[in-house]
């Protein structure tokens, strides 16, 4: 595992994590408005439940409240952010830039992201920057912590420890090279992955087994990704219309059986019989993450259902939160 005599950023979750706890962070998605009672609302659902919280940056390249600024908010609040980071909207310069900044406000965490291409939002014609990608932007914040240097090579006297973390889809073709890009990726800086959500149980711990082999896992922690599922729509377009996910028919059947019994009427019985079993998937997965070796955590990716968050930490058996 990460020596002990590395520098410790001093984030919750790198605590948790070094501890041997098994981590559970949560997201929280910006809205599309300057609202801050969303933020409020939301964080929340999420206090005392999980050990840090993601920010996304601009997910699926729509335009959304910053995610430094609602960091800066959970800061205050006595959240700890995860900050995402992409490259598609920022050259080198504002990627450092904001980080700087990101630290100074009292960040801790730092997802490095590629990002999704624009032309999946809702500015298709917007110009994508990609200067760099993930890995290099995870060896160019490492080299800060390391080496006391920005990009450039200037030296920087007071330089941002951030606990570096990275994404992994397992479930990306071609499925053999997805263990070497963690590999690039650890070589990188990253000491935390999150991965894509799983449903595809068989494929990833295939992958676990291969990351495993090649001894990636004895230097990083990974986190398991689960959404769970609000109904069948959500699946069916999941399983066919989000690249990079794998989602196995027998969830759609699943869902599909969870509302029989129920009249096409009681429209309110039916949405929750769907949440309910959306929630016990996502629950099975995660007692199903905990089995495989070389998995630290899991990553709750409750699409604008903050509210379902306590509910799997709790049905998991992973509440209460360790405090280190």
């Amino acid at each position: 595992m990460i020596k002990n005599n590395e520098m410790i950023a001093g984030s919750n979750l790198e605590k948790v994590l070094r501890a041997g706890h098994f981590a559970v962070t949560g997201e929280l998605g910006p809205p599309t408005n300057a609202d801050k009672s969303i933020i409020d609302e939301k964080a929340e659902h999420l206090r005392g439940v999980v050990d840090a919280v993601n920010i996304t940056d601009n997910q699926t390249a729509v335009v959304r409240m910053s995610s430094i600024a609602v960091a800066a908010m959970l800061i205050e609040k006595g959240l700890e952010p995860v900050v995402q980071m992409t490259a598609r909207d920022r050259n080198r310069i504002a990627i450092q830039s904001d980080l700087l900044g990101a630290w100074a406000l009292g960040a801790k965490n730092l997802l490095c992201l590629t990002g999704d291409h624009q032309i999946f939002g809702n500015h298709p014609e917007a110009k994508g920057v990609f200067d760099m990608d993930s890995i290099q932007m995870l060896a160019m914040m490492r080299d800060m912590h390391e080496k006391g240097i920005i990009q450039s090579g200037d030296d920087i006297d007071v330089p941002p420890t951030f606990f570096l973390g990275a994404a992994a889809n397992p479930f990306a073709p071609p499925y053999e090279y997805r263990p070497y890009r963690l590999a690039k990726k650890i070589q990188a800086g990253a000491k935390f992955i999150q991965t894509q959500c799983i449903y595809n149980m068989p494929r990833f711990k295939e992958y676990m087994q291969r990351a495993g082999d090649m001894g990636l896992l004895d230097n990083v922690y990974v986190m398991g990704g689960v959404t769970p599922l609000k109904n069948v729509g959500m699946a069916k377009y999941m399983a066919k219309s989000v690249p990079g996910l794998d989602v196995p028919e027998e969830y759609i059947d699943r869902m599909r059986g969870a509302t029989s019994g129920i009249p096409k009427e009681n429209k309110k019985a039916r949405r929750q019989a769907l949440r309910e079993e959306g929630i016990a998937i996502c629950v099975e997965t995660i007692q199903q993450l905990q089995e495989i070796p070389g998995m630290h955590g899991v990553h709750i990716m409750a699409i604008e259902w903050e509210s379902a968050v306590p509910i799997i930490v709790e049905k998991a058996g992973l509440f209460p939160r360790p405090s280190v």
